[in-house]
């Protein structure tokens, strides 16, 4: 039975992965029929954010109220109403209010099974709970650019996506009995304020982190369709299967660092996996043919994978069992701010800069978490205090 759920958990981050990369391997055909400007891909962006962090910082009240696996099947659930209302969208209102239940879904399901993993599995099952994000990450513009071919159009790719997560839905509420058997509801744990855990020595390094690092991810996803159109010349449907690219390096990746991190630990692959972003940027930069952006893409995408997933399952072991559930989540909730603020940002830049400076956005970021993961800045952390001690 325990393999079986494990099983299910990983199936449920493709769910988790699906609607992450959709909106931008579609943006360029959306953008050309509803007629609206480029930057307004990062709104819609922002609202999805938006929904996510609120949801993540909620994980924890209903996981100590609900079990893990009621809060997964109706977070998969919103992403399936979400991408149907991609699909019958006229307009960039719609496409707004769609993206509503789309954030919403994401985030808690996100914090509940990434502190689940983390707590009870090495560290190898979580990067390839994150490999399973790959997998759905990758799907979205393959399917997308299969749509686009047959004649369906991003309507026809984002129904797509909409009956897999109905598909995933059931599979999560058939599922429930699992979760009770396993008696892996959330354990009663005492609550601490976040003024709290924020006072903690080495937390604001490692949200700031996690802040920078998926500004980094969300808007390379976002904007690498258009960065191939617009930067390198590729049609639209050649760019929608390009930008999949990314999220291939990023599932292999994680598959292969599965199986390294016994052997190197996750401060190294970290380390490694910064290097390898980039490598990746230093081909996006160069003059050199589209073959080298597509490459440049794979290498960015290798260079993510152990990245979120490592820093992740650090949090128990720096910072206590204890409190894993509520650091995880709000380490979910600044990645998401981070996602929420910066593609957005880099939308209202190419408006005076161009899509050119998409490597050079990027590189800002990395070089701020390479910084902030540097034994010699980051804070050891230490003890939490006790909620007595404050009053």
């Amino acid at each position: 039975m325990p393999f079986i759920l494990l099983i299910v958990i990983y199936l449920s981050f493709i769910s988790l992965g699906l609607p992450d990369s959709l909106l931008g391997a579609a943006w360029p055909a959306m953008q050309s029929d509803l007629g609206t400007p480029v930057y307004a891909a990062g709104c819609i962006s922002l609202i999805i954010s938006c929904g996510t962090v609120i949801s993540s910082l909620l994980a924890d009240g209903l996981l100590r109220r609900f079990s893990c696996g009621i809060v997964s099947g109706c977070s998969v659930l919103l992403t399936a109403v979400g991408m149907y209302g991609f699909s019958a969208a006229e307009s960039l209102r719609m496409l707004c209010l769609s993206a509503i239940p789309c954030g919403l879904g994401a985030g808690a399901v996100d914090a509940a099974l990434n502190h689940y993993v983390a707590v009870h599995y090495p560290a190898r099952h979580l990067l390839w709970l994150h490999c399973f994000w790959g997998i759905g990450c990758a799907l979205s513009p393959v399917l997308m650019g299969a749509a686009l071919q047959s004649g369906s159009g991003w309507q026809g790719g984002c129904r797509a996506v909409a009956m897999i997560q109905i598909v995933l839905t059931g599979m999560l509420f058939c599922a429930l009995p699992l979760w009770r058997k396993t008696a892996v509801e959330s354990e009663a744990q005492p609550h601490i304020p976040m003024r709290i855990l924020l006072r903690m020595s080495g937390v604001p390094q490692t949200l700031l982190t996690v802040l920078c690092y998926a500004a980094l991810e969300s808007t390379a996803i976002l904007w690498a369709s258009s960065f191939c159109v617009q930067v390198r010349g590729m049609h639209p449907k050649t760019a929608a299967q390009a930008a999949s690219l990314l999220f291939l390096g990023i599932t292999a990746g994680r598959l292969l660092c599965g199986f390294l991190t016994r052997r190197f630990g996750t401060q190294c692959l970290i380390r490694a996996g910064l290097c390898g972003i980039a490598c990746g940027l230093l081909l996006l930069i160069l003059p050199l043919p589209a073959p080298a952006a597509c490459a440049g893409l794979i290498i960015l995408g290798t260079g993510c994978a152990p990245v979120s997933p490592c820093i992740t399952h650090d949090t128990p072991v720096r910072f206590g069992k204890a409190y894993a559930q509520e650091l995880i989540g709000m380490q979910t909730s600044a990645a998401y701010i981070g996602t929420s603020l910066m593609p957005p940002l880099f939308g209202l830049l190419t408006q005076c800069a161009g899509m050119e400076v998409l490597p050079l956005f990027l590189a800002m970021f990395l070089a701020m978490t390479a910084l902030l993961t540097d034994p010699a800045v980051r804070a050891e952390s230490c003890p939490i205090p006790s909620p007595d001690n404050q009053l």
